[in-house]
């Protein structure tokens, strides 16, 4: 049986997001979330078999040409929510950076993200300007100005899960590791301590903290590359690969435009392409003008009748 189109679904029938998230956190095996950066790389993530997503900062700000400086507003992440959502119909973990502002700006936050349709938010410690957790030189907030945050995002929340990540690592681990227990106080369903560096750290981590934790399989980063089994074994809850999936496209563009370029055509690359027939099944091309048809079809007039 396929999903209902996404004009028929009935959002009301069904456990809101969140819990839906925390359901499959609550499994006996791990949550591998794949990232996805539109509705199109949602809908194929989904169709390969994943049942939640990950939406990066990352990966959204350089599918819109800019750096992950912390310079896109909340009203684009909300955007780039709905899309997924809209798409997917699937549990979005959303990429909040530093929260947009301080208390006040976090807890509105939170309520665009859960009226987008997100299942949680992602907030960490780090001062503007931002940057990815595996490059140096990062700024952090205190701890206390940190867990505000969480606390006012929890305040606000209806069913958001809310994700605590700490940059703290890459100085000190165990500076990040009272960081971690400090957010959890404050709030936090779940804890991604990001740039861990071998696996001495991230089983201290496991340890120190007593909620779900978030691993980052991020390639190209200062974490050693593991499965999601292999992170299962260490006693994470959730991986990620945040930005994955716009780094193929990207690569794979790159070489399209060479080509046309350098051969004036796409000839000998349409083997590497999705067909039109691939591409109209992937976002049901024909189930929508089904249902066009359905409710659009024509009735004809009953001229004459039922009169006296």
């Amino acid at each position: 049986m396929t999903d209902p189109l996404w004009l028929e679904r009935d959002d009301q029938a069904r456990p809101p997001a969140g819990d839906r998230l925390a359901a499959l956190i609550g499994r006996d095996r791990i949550l591998g979330v794949p990232g996805a950066h539109s509705g199109m790389a949602a809908l194929l993530a989904k169709r390969t078999g994943f049942e939640a997503l990950y939406l990066s900062g990352a990966a959204l700000t350089a599918s819109m040409g800019l750096p992950d400086l912390g310079i896109i507003t909340p009203d684009e992440l909300a955007r780039a929510t709905r899309e997924i959502v809209r798409a997917s119909d699937l549990p979005l973990i959303v990429d909040g950076d530093t929260g947009y502002g301080e208390a006040l700006n976090v807890m509105r936050l939170v309520r665009d993200l859960e009226d987008a349709g997100a299942a949680a938010v992602q907030i960490e410690d780090q001062q503007l300007p931002k940057k990815c957790g595996h490059l140096n030189d990062k700024k952090l907030v205190p701890a206390e100005e940190m867990a505000a945050k969480v606390a006012a995002a929890r305040k606000a929340r209806r069913h958001l899960r809310i994700i605590a990540r700490t940059d703290a690592a890459a100085e000190s681990l165990d500076e990040a590791i009272r960081r971690m227990r400090l957010y959890v106080e404050a709030g936090a369903d779940i804890i991604f301590p990001e740039a861990l560096t071998g696996l001495d750290a991230i089983a201290r981590v496991r340890e120190a903290v007593d909620v779900p934790l978030l691993g980052n399989m991020t390639e190209f980063g200062r974490t050693p590359y593991m499965t999601d089994t292999e992170w299962q074994q260490l006693g994470f809850d959730i991986v990620i690969w945040p930005v994955s999936s716009l780094r193929v496209a990207a690569k794979a563009m790159t070489g399209l435009y060479a080509h046309i370029r350098e051969e004036g055509g796409t000839v000998g690359l349409l083997e590497q392409m999705q067909t039109r027939a691939e591409l109209y099944d992937t976002i049901s091309y024909f189930d929508y003008e089904e249902l066009d048809g359905s409710v659009a079809r024509s009735v004809l007039p009953t001229i004459g009748e039922n009169k006296g």
